[in-house]
C-alpha cells in the first residue's frame, strides 16, 4: 500500500499541492506563509510533497537527511511547530479525501488504508517535530550567543576613553559577560574611564543596578574610573523610588554629556575649530 500512496501522490502532485497551498493560507495565525513569494512558496511546497513522500519509499537515513534540512528551512522561515504539524495533516487529509473520491480507498479496504495512514503520518509527525526542536534550540542558542557577545564589547572612543553600550534585559548570566568584557576591554585598550551606556536597557531594577555597582567596582580595582551615562528620566525615577545606591556613581543624562566629562577627567575638552 505504501507504493500505492506514493504512486499516487507523485501522479497527482500539483492538484494536492495546489489544495494544500489553499488550506495552509487559511491558518489566520500563520502570516510568514502567506507573504512568501510565489517562487519561494511553490518550491518549499515541493520540498514537503517530496518529504511526505519519502517516508513512503526512502531508507530511514535518507528520510532523517531530508527531515533534517527541511526543518531548518521552515525555522528560517519562520514557521511555528503548530504550523508544521498542520501542514502534515492538511496534506495527509487531503490524500485521504481523493484517494477516496477515486474510490481507490473503499469500504473493502478502509480499515488497511486507516492504519496505513496512521503508519504514515504518525511516525512523520514525531521526527518532523523532533528534528524542528533541535533546529530550533540550536538556532535560539547561537543567536542569543551572538546577541550577548554584539551587547557587550568595549569600544573606545578616545585614547583613554571606552564605552560599553548596554542593550536589553541584564540578567546574572549577561551580567558575567559584562564584567569579563569590560576588565579585559578596560587593560586592553588602557582605558582611564569607562563609560557604562544604559540608554538601550528597558528595565533598570535592584538587580540590574547591583550588576551594574559590581562592575564599576571592579573597573575601579584595575585603575580605571566608571561613569553610568544613559539614564533616562523614567529611570532616574525607578532608582528614586527603589532607593537604590548610585552615590559613588558619576552619573549623565547622554552619552555626549559622559564623553565630555570623561575628557575632563583625562585633562582634555572638545573645542570648535574655526575656518
Amino acid at each position: 500500500m505504501n507504493k500505492q500512496m506514493a504512486q499516487y501522490i507523485q501522479g497527482n502532485l500539483t492538484e494536492i499541492i495546489s489544495q494544500w497551498q489553499g488550506k495552509m493560507k487559511n491558518e489566520e495565525e500563520e502570516l510568514s506563509f502567506r507573504i512568501m513569494p510565489e517562487e519561494l512558496l511553490n518550491q518549499t511546497s515541493y520540498e514537503f510533497a517530496e518529504l511526505m513522500i519519502s517516508n513512503l519509499l526512502e531508507n530511514h537515513q535518507a528520510y532523517e537527511s531530508r527531515i533534517n534540512d527541511f526543518a531548518e528551512k521552515v525555522v528560517r522561515l519562520g514557521w511555528s511547530i503548530t504550523f508544521v504539524t498542520k501542514a502534515i495533516g492538511h496534506f495527509a487529509e487531503i490524500v485521504y479525501e481523493d484517494m477516496r473520491k477515486e474510490e481507490m480507498i473503499n469500504d473493502g479496504n478502509l480499515a488497511d488504508y486507516i492504519e496505513e495512514f496512521s503508519k504514515w503520518i504518525t511516525p512523520i509527525r514525531e521526527s518532523t517535530i523532533q528534528a524542528y526542536s533541535k533546529t530550533w534550540e540550536r538556532t535560539v542558542s547561537l543567536q542569543k550567543i551572538a546577541l550577548q557577545e554584539l551587547s557587550a564589547s568595549l569600544i573606545p572612543v578616545f585614547e583613554k576613553v571606552s564605552v560599553m553600550p548596554l542593550v536589553g534585559t541584564i540578567d546574572t548570566e549577561r551580567a558575567k559577560l559584562i564584567m569579563e568584557n569590560l576588565l579585559e576591554g578596560v587593560v586592553k585598550h588602557r582605558a582611564e574611564v569607562v563609560l557604562l551606556d544604559i540608554t538601550g536597557v528597558p528595565v533598570v531594577d535592584t538587580m540590574v543596578a547591583h550588576h551594574i555597582i559590581q562592575a564599576a567596582d571592579a573597573v575601579r580595582l584595575v585603575g580605571a574610573k566608571c561613569m553610568l551615562v544613559g539614564i533616562r528620566p523614567e529611570i532616574a525615577q525607578t532608582i528614586v523610588t527603589l532607593g537604590i545606591n548610585l552615590n559613588d556613581f558619576t552619573t549623565t543624562s547622554t552619552l555626549q554629556r559622559g564623553v565630555e566629562q570623561a575628557l575632563a577627567w583625562t585633562n582634555r575638552k572638545i573645542v570648535e575649530v574655526e575656518d
